[in-house]
């Protein structure tokens, strides 16, 4: 079950670093000039490192719970 956990976890992490990318792009392609474009290339960015942020907590969060079951498992009485 564990293992599952961590694979949904990683699907997670790759797909939100995706959308992260997704709305930078929209930015980086919009045909507004001036500030309303640079705003949205800030914004774009932001996003793209919050996401990529958010994903590195998420996985690692993920990985200290596993670690933490398996060594819980591996000291229960027999």
């Amino acid at each position: 079950m564990v293992g599952f956990m961590q694979i949904i976890v990683y699907m997670l992490g790759v797909l939100l670093v995706y959308k992260g990318i997704a709305i930078l792009q929209i930015a980086l392609v919009s045909p507004k000039e001036g500030p309303s474009r640079s705003s949205g290339i800030v914004i774009g960015l932001v996003s793209f490192i919050g996401a990529v942020a958010a994903s590195a907590i998420f996985i690692m969060m993920a990985e200290r719970i596993a670690a933490e079951i398996s060594s819980n498992m591996n000291n229960m009485p027999r």
